[in-house]
């Protein structure tokens, strides 16, 4: 028994690579912001070829399911419960709200707005985190601490920013003049990011939309995880009865069969771009990261998007940017910070606590406190809570 440990042990250093586990946590983190901030882009211009907004996530999670199903398939037998019908059904509402409800709101979104203010209006997705696990019981609030006013007033900023946003684009502040402005290129490109002649407060509402789906869906996703721990098999799932809604919502809502072709090479790239570096790999980077550092841990990497996005929408498309945005944005990502300060110092308290407390006592309370932590788990666990 004590060799077959101790190889244990070694087999996980080997498949470590001896880089620690936070350090895997950041770099996949910044992994996955690069490759959604290029997915705002090439969605964007998905929709401005004329893709069906109802077909193209239908593609985009068919490429998922058949680039994931595989690996969940052969990687994960031995660590794969028993499927139930308990567990279908979770899946299910899993992906009606990170899915369905995520993707679509998304798209209806960013039709109506530009890649770059998609990307910032995301960065409430920690404070709607942190205020629906409040609300579960998730997460504890205590307003007599200092965490507890910072995650509080984090949640306002960020509402407040939200808020800017919808209701108040302001002028142009910002309208740089791109190469891509030229004879010879499509006018497809130099319109990416201009959304004049749409409804930007009804963008703005969808967006919310979305990020109120994505927030439940992380705080929801965290506890079925700890059931049923094999990650890549509950993407496999949740793509499968995605695909499933999103047809349904297609049989009453896309009539015409041409909606259903591929009429170029770009809007190939962009299901494939979608489908492959958007949801099947980011989703099962982003279902690793939740598992390992959880759920406000993967929502306050935003920003990194959001500065991507500007950037490439600024120097390669051309987008304008107006006041509203800029104000909305700054307030958005104050907060997100303010979140991310309350959880670090919640994290030092309760390491102070626990330092304060005598072996004795540790003793004389095991059972009890062991009831304790099997009946309310913490939507960040002390463990991967310093990340």
């Amino acid at each position: 028994m004590a060799d077959s440990s101790g190889s244990s042990v070694n087999t996980r250093r080997i498949m470590g690579c001896s880089v620690p586990e936070k350090v895997q946590l950041h770099l996949a983190m910044l992994a996955l912001q690069f490759g959604y901030a290029g997915f705002h882009v090439v969605s964007r211009a998905a929709l401005n070829m004329g893709i069906s907004k109802i077909v193209f996530p239908v593609y985009r999670n068919i490429l998922a399911f058949l680039l994931l199903f595989p690996f969940a398939y052969f990687l994960e037998k031995k660590e794969r419960p028993p499927l139930t019908l308990s567990f279908l059904t979770q899946f299910f509402l899993l992906a009606v709200v990170g899915i369905t409800a995520n993707q679509g709101f998304y798209l209806l979104g960013l039709d109506n707005t530009s890649p770059t203010f998609a990307s910032a209006i995301q960065n409430s997705v920690p404070a709607i985190t942190f205020l629906m696990a409040a609300l579960l019981r998730i997460e504890q609030v205590r307003l007599n601490r200092k965490d507890g006013i910072g995650k509080v007033a984090g949640t306002l900023f960020c509402v407040a920013g939200a808020m800017v946003i919808t209701l108040y684009k302001g002028p142009t502040i910002y309208s740089p003049t791109p190469p891509l402005q030229r004879a010879n290129i499509s006018p497809m490109l130099v319109s990416l990011g201009d959304a004049k002649g749409k409804n930007w407060t009804l963008g703005c509402i969808f967006l919310i939309g979305h990020c109120l789906s994505w927030s439940g869906w992380l705080v929801l996703q965290a506890p079925v995880l700890k059931k049923y721990p094999a990650r890549l098999s509950v993407t496999s799932y949740q793509c499968f009865f995605g695909i499933l809604q999103f047809l349904v919502i297609a049989g009453f809502m896309e009539r015409d069969p041409q909606a259903w072709l591929i009429h170029s090479g770009g809007e190939l790239f962009s299901v494939f771009y979608a489908g492959v570096v958007a949801s099947g790999i980011a989703f099962a980077v982003q279902i690793w990261c939740i598992d390992r550092g959880g759920p406000v841990f993967v929502a306050v990497y935003q920003p990194v998007q959001t500065l991507v996005v500007a950037i490439m929408a600024s120097v390669a498309l051309g987008e304008e940017f107006y006041l509203g945005g800029i104000i909305g944005a700054v307030l958005i990502i104050t907060g997100l910070y303010l979140v991310l300060w309350g959880k670090n110092e919640e994290r030092k308290f309760a390491m102070q606590k626990a330092v304060i407390q005598s072996p004795a006592d540790h003793g004389n309370n095991r059972t009890s406190s062991h009831t304790k932590s099997s009946l309310a788990q913490p939507l960040l666990s002390q463990s991967t809570e310093s990340v």
